[in-house]
């Protein structure tokens, strides 16, 4: 069953045994929820979290390039970088030129000036949201840009998230390996393993068939196909 941030709400305090209404629990509440949340995208990578954005261009004569902030927000890691030839067209009715991705060192040393401008052919990443390219543009590219980004945060104005409908399961014990610590002060969560260790234990179960799941949408998963299980050919 999918929850949805009330009813989420509601089986957090039935579990905890509280009052949802009390202070300590709404200003325990968006940590919970931030625990929950960024621990399962950065322990799985999920094939919803992916995003492809060409708002952007390189500049003619430069080869510093600050990678767009899309409707939800920036870029936590990059898949590819394609210029899109010829100069000013778009994605939409222009030829995709993958970048790819290589050492600072190496642009520095081979590409140092603007002096034999083309289409960049490499990147390398300077910072979280700046690349640099290789050769330096000789016009101005159109850029697509894929990688993973983070969803907002389940909140009172945004009721529904990729986890909240999917993985509810997943989340509530995420959330409650917080929520326990909270209740009995994380330091002490060693002296209590009938509670916050036992979430632990099941978060882990839970993430092993959540990772098989997201691994069969890439076509990565046994054989590299998207079924949960190959046969094997009988012994002769």
């Amino acid at each position: 069953m999918s929850l949805n941030y009330t009813t989420y709400v509601a089986q957090i305090a039935n579990i905890m045994a509280v009052d949802p209404t009390t202070p300590q629990f709404q200003t325990m509440l968006p940590g919970m929820i931030d625990y929950g949340e960024q621990r399962i995208y950065r322990e799985l990578d999920f094939l919803n979290t992916v995003t492809r954005d060409s708002s952007a261009t390189f500049t003619s004569g430069n080869r510093n390039f600050t990678l767009p902030t899309t409707a939800n927000g920036n870029f936590i890691t990059l898949q590819g970088i394609n210029a899109i030839t010829p100069a000013g067209a778009i994605e939409s009715n222009g030829t995709r030129r993958a970048l790819q991705p290589i050492t600072r060192d190496y642009l520095d040393m081979v590409w140092n000036s603007s002096s034999g401008a083309s289409l960049p052919l490499y990147f390398a990443m300077i910072d979280q949201f700046n690349i640099i390219v290789g050769p330096w543009p000789n016009a101005n590219y159109s850029v697509e840009v894929i990688g993973t980004i983070r969803p907002n945060p389940l909140s009172s104005t945004n009721q529904s998230t990729f986890l909240t409908q999917y993985l509810p399961d997943l989340f509530l014990a995420a959330s409650m390996i917080y929520a326990t610590g909270y209740q009995r002060d994380f330091g002490s969560q060693s002296d209590n393993p009938a509670q916050a260790v036992s979430w632990e234990s099941q978060y882990e179960r839970l993430f092993a068939s959540a990772n098989a799941e997201e691994l069969r949408k890439k076509w990565a998963g046994p054989g590299w196909t998207s079924q949960s299980a190959i046969a094997n050919p009988p012994v002769r």
